[in-house]
């Protein structure tokens, strides 16, 4: 458990869940680097009391799902879900929160009804064969809808990727912001106090921080 900033009564803390899925260092080092006091845990108790719950990750949907159960993380989540904390998926956090994945079939957590899809069959239903798999760099982002987590984000702003699948909810009014790569590919996704990036705004520079930044502020109710 790696603790950053001061974890008072009654400030703002940010539990980052460890589930064994990637570097985590830099999702909490951009939150303190804005001043958020924030906490990389797998303890259940410190995420049920933190005020906001990131779920970042990276690698595969099928290791991180056995992680996520033999934790108990995935009830945690769930739980933070539905206390109506704001909650923020990042990368494979963005992907696992659907209810299955294509890479390999794994089931995954069922908060948004959905796949996370592979480029790699897309790519081949289209013919397209000039891209490269993973989609890694800077691309930017398209706003489908006003979210507050997104304010001040300008059209010209670029964000950077790093993945092979990408999330595809069943609900359109479920995508907040889409990108190209080949295709147009949900690059955001939420409903209620649930909000993912399919980049990494850790990695983003400053419009990543500001996203960061918001989400520390958003109240959804």
């Amino acid at each position: 458990m790696i603790m950053t900033g001061n974890f008072y009564e009654g400030v703002l803390m940010i539990a980052i869940i460890d589930y064994k899925a990637g570097n985590l260092a830099s999702v909490s080092r951009a939150f303190s680097h804005i001043s958020v006091p924030n906490i990389i845990t797998s303890d259940i108790n410190m995420i049920e009391s933190a005020d906001r719950v990131v779920f970042p990750g990276v690698g595969a949907a099928g290791a991180a799902m056995k992680s996520l159960v033999q934790m108990g993380l995935d009830k945690a989540l769930k739980s933070a879900l539905d206390s109506g904390k704001p909650v923020m998926g990042i990368c494979l956090g963005c992907q696992i929160i659907l209810t299955a994945s294509q890479e390999n079939n794994t089931p995954c957590l069922g908060l948004v009804d959905g796949w996370a899809r592979g480029f790699s069959e897309i790519f081949a239903e289209k013919g397209i064969s000039n891209l490269k798999i993973p989609h890694m760099g800077w691309n930017r982002i398209h706003l489908k809808t006003d979210h507050p987590v997104f304010a001040d984000i300008r059209a010209e702003d670029e964000f950077y990727f790093v993945h092979s699948f990408y999330p595809s909810p069943d609900h359109a009014s479920q995508v907040i912001a889409e990108t190209e790569y080949g295709i147009p590919f949900p690059s955001v996704i939420g409903m209620k106090n649930l909000v993912a990036t399919q980049f990494h705004p850790e990695k983003s520079g400053k419009p990543g921080l500001r996203i960061l930044k918001n989400f520390s502020g958003w109240n959804p109710c």
